[in-house]
């Protein structure tokens, strides 16, 4: 049996070298090994398809959730969870803001008044909103 090296596969199923020994190490490719730091791959081997990350979440409350997040819903559960969520956990952490003032941080990204607040609270909230969203953006990886 033949065996070509990672860039002539890489020409041959118009890949980058790169991914070829990404495949190669993840074993997705039949019958490819290695010899010292070469990789050998069988000259019949067949290109493996793409692992595409799913689009949607067998999670149907996460699905929800992200779609109203990309349509910036107003009312919805994203969006009361969004303030309920970061009203509670600033509330724990010392905040002063009010529900009403993180509502409105969260919708039109002002505070209203602003006697009495502490710049750092406004940050948290923020940082609150911003977490929030990596959880439902990162949750389908798991």
């Amino acid at each position: 049996m033949k065996y070509l090296s990672v860039s002539e596969v890489a020409k041959k199923w118009d890949l980058s070298e790169r991914s070829v020994r990404n495949y190669c190490a993840k074993g997705r490719i039949k019958g490819a090994f290695i010899t010292g730091k070469t990789w050998n791959i069988p000259e019949d081997a067949i290109k493996p398809n793409r692992i595409d990350e799913k689009k949607f979440s067998d999670n149907e409350l996460l699905n929800i959730l992200e779609e109203e997040k990309d349509m910036r819903l107003k009312g919805g559960i994203y969006h009361k969870t969004q303030i309920a969520l970061t009203y509670n956990s600033n509330h724990i952490e010392g905040s002063t803001l009010t529900e009403e003032q993180t509502r409105l941080i969260f919708e039109t990204n002002t505070i209203g008044e602003t006697k009495g607040v502490k710049v750092d609270d406004i940050v948290e909230t923020n940082n609150h909103f911003k977490c929030f969203d990596l959880v439902i953006e990162n949750a389908k990886k798991l």
